[in-house]
């Protein structure tokens, strides 16, 4: 038979310091993860551009009424998203300039685009640029008080609308139209 020869000091301690840096690795890994977690943390890409409206408004009551006097079905079985918004009826130049933002966001979407339809609530200003999306809905107050905080002093607010009439987006006057395209990008890849 061959001897069998003792561990010497020095092994014993480095099989120790190995043992102790897995241990800190594998449980400071879970120990990070679980305080990112809690403390609200979120990466970048999983955040959203638009105020996420919690709980949603729900507009599935409400039947909105076209520009031609017919009714404007939600349709959930369309799967249509809808970028709506509701100026107020004094507004013209900042309203056009709202609805060339939304038109690009809309006409960048590709061939996403046809999921998304872009719901103006009132009379639209003169001079408002050739969109294919636009769908003029009648000015109707119940449909205002159903948008969260529709009549902001800063400007106009814009919504997202799920295929259900849920309002799950809100956008402050003033936002980033790349968000709102980045927000739409992952709304729809969701169908």
């Amino acid at each position: 038979m061959t001897p069998s020869t003792s561990a010497t000091p020095q092994s014993v301690n480095r099989g120790r310091r190995m043992l102790i840096a897995l241990a800190v690795l594998f449980f400071g890994s879970m120990l990070l993860a679980g305080v990112l977690r809690f403390s609200g943390w979120q990466p970048a890409a999983m955040r959203n551009h638009g105020e996420l409206l919690a709980p949603p408004a729900d507009l599935r009551a409400l039947t909105p009424l076209r520009a031609d006097g017919s009714a404007y079905a939600w349709a959930p079985g369309e799967r249509m998203w809808r970028i709506a918004l509701a100026p107020p009826a004094g507004c013209t130049q900042p309203c056009v300039a709202l609805a060339a933002e939304l038109d690009k966001v809309w006409q960048l979407l590709g061939h996403r685009a046809d999921k998304v339809e872009v719901l103006w609530i009132g009379t639209p200003p003169a001079g408002l640029p050739a969109m294919p999306a636009l769908r003029v809905l009648r000015d109707d107050a119940r449909l205002r008080q159903a948008l969260p905080r529709a009549n902001d002093a800063a400007g106009v607010p814009v919504y997202v609308i799920d295929p259900n009439g849920f309002v799950i987006l809100r956008y402050a006057p003033g936002f980033d139209p790349a968000g709102l395209r980045a927000d739409l990008v992952k709304l729809l890849k969701l169908m």
